[in-house]
């Protein structure tokens, strides 16, 4: 982001707080497309008009408004694992023996469907 124009980060920074303004905005049940929409007329040419003055400052904010979506992404994707494979019954270890599992049993394959392969 350092090596980045100063217009792009102000470009970026507004992605950004547009994207923070719907979550919160959603959240608490007050969005509307009008608000939305006044609200990017708003800070979109307001931040490319103060680029150049503010440009260490949406530095800073972009590298944390990066870790902290990174870092929530980070864990909603690992709890979906975690729910997917509670679901499928999956254990990662085998450290558990389960009757619904989807894991093959050695222990029940037959002789007949063993294959040497060399």
């Amino acid at each position: 982001m350092e090596l980045s124009s100063p217009r792009f980060k102000a470009l970026t920074v507004s992605a950004g707080f547009t994207l923070w303004f719907f979550i919160i905005t959603s959240i608490l049940g007050i969005f509307t497309l009008e608000y939305f929409v006044i609200f990017i007329a708003i800070i979109f040419p307001l931040m490319q008009f103060m680029s150049i003055k503010v440009s260490s400052a949406l530095d800073t904010f972009a590298i944390y408004n990066t870790k902290f979506f990174l870092g929530i992404l980070f864990v909603f994707v690992i709890s979906l694992y975690g729910i997917f494979f509670r679901v499928l019954r999956i254990d990662l270890l085998r450290t558990k023996k389960h009757n619904g599992t989807y894991w093959l049993e050695m222990e029940q394959l037959k002789p007949e469907r063993l294959l040497k392969e060399y």
